[in-house]
């Protein structure tokens, strides 16, 4: 299919090098053609994409929003959203364990972002950096359980804003959360159970779904979705969250932290859902109920999320680099 003679040319160009969406990782690609029918705008055209050391039948006719330009800032996104899914697929390597608090461990595959950044293209600098951030196997991404959750671009731009105001500008989202995850579930729930069958099993998939994403948050935020430079912050609540304040004791990680840091384990489960023996049935439904979920999240980010990251005092950016 041969692309039309436009006005204004598309975004992207034949053999130009870019980065496309492949689930949640981003990998690196050439596009090989571009399509644009009769009367469309250039922004609506098709591409088609051949992912690098990957065999031609993998290649895809793609939509501008699974592209991005192939800078140092989306390689290293790229990057470290590869490391962060090897992280929870094989653990830190050398067992280095994070910051510790009231001896609970607060590891994090996200320790791992400074790493990711100093190697933003995957040929890397040298041969340890090239294996660490190659292409997976196709054969084994090919068989591996994959949930292959819808994110809204939306959600996806609000994850990459996320990353560069913590790990680049040095700012961290303020907590508590004015609309912690607690809550943000618990205004899902009150949107999408009046619109199922009451006391149906349409009902119960959602409370279990709702149930079991805010358990994976609690269990997860300290481990995988933190940031180096949020570690420190994180230890601080963490040694209020078991004293005896009454503002602070019993709570979770779920009370107070918001979206920001619920996107970055909504982007992580298809990784996560991949370690576990679900079976395809349960997958399914569960890609439905998370797909929705981020649908209307999508369309209610002005009410959820910070308008504004804060910039800690010089002793906490210290404290959080040493």
């Amino acid at each position: 299919m041969a692309p039309s003679r436009q006005s204004q040319a598309p975004p992207y160009a034949k053999d130009e090098k870019v980065l496309c969406f492949h689930g949640d990782l981003m990998y690196e690609a050439k596009i090989i053609e571009v399509a644009v029918k009769s009367g469309q705008k250039p922004e609506d055209a098709q591409y088609r994409i051949h992912y690098k050391g990957w065999k031609a039948s993998w290649d895809d006719w793609v939509s501008q929003d699974r592209i991005r330009k192939f800078t140092e800032d989306n390689k290293q996104l790229a990057s470290q959203l590869q490391a962060q899914a090897r992280m929870r697929t094989h653990g830190p390597k050398g067992g280095k364990k994070g910051v510790k608090a009231n001896g609970s461990e607060l590891s994090s595959a996200r320790g791992s972002e400074e790493r990711a950044a100093g190697s933003s293209s995957f040929g890397g600098r040298g041969p340890r950096r090239g294996r660490d951030f190659e292409l997976e196997n196709e054969d084994i991404f090919h068989a591996r359980p994959s949930i292959k959750l819808i994110v809204p671009d939306i959600l996806k731009a609000m994850l990459v804003d996320d990353w560069e105001n913590v790990t680049k500008n040095y700012q961290l989202v303020p907590l508590p959360h004015p609309h912690p995850v607690s809550k943000i579930i618990d205004d899902y729930s009150a949107y999408e159970t009046p619109k199922r069958p009451a006391g149906s099993s349409h009902v119960d998939i959602l409370d279990e779904t709702l149930s079991g994403l805010k358990e994976y948050f609690n269990r997860s935020l300290g481990r995988i979705l933190l940031y180096r430079f949020e570690r420190v912050q994180y230890a601080e609540i963490h040694e209020k969250w078991q004293s005896n304040d009454p503002e602070y004791h019993g709570k979770h990680a779920s009370d107070f932290y918001g979206p920001e840091h619920l996107m970055r384990l909504l982007v992580s489960l298809p990784e996560l859902i991949a370690q576990t023996n679900m079976d395809q049935q349960s997958v399914n439904r569960l890609r439905e109920e998370l797909s929705k979920f981020c649908a209307w999240l999508a369309r209610n980010t002005d009410t959820y999320f910070v308008n504004h990251y804060e910039s800690p005092p010089q002793d906490y950016i210290q404290k959080a680099k040493d």
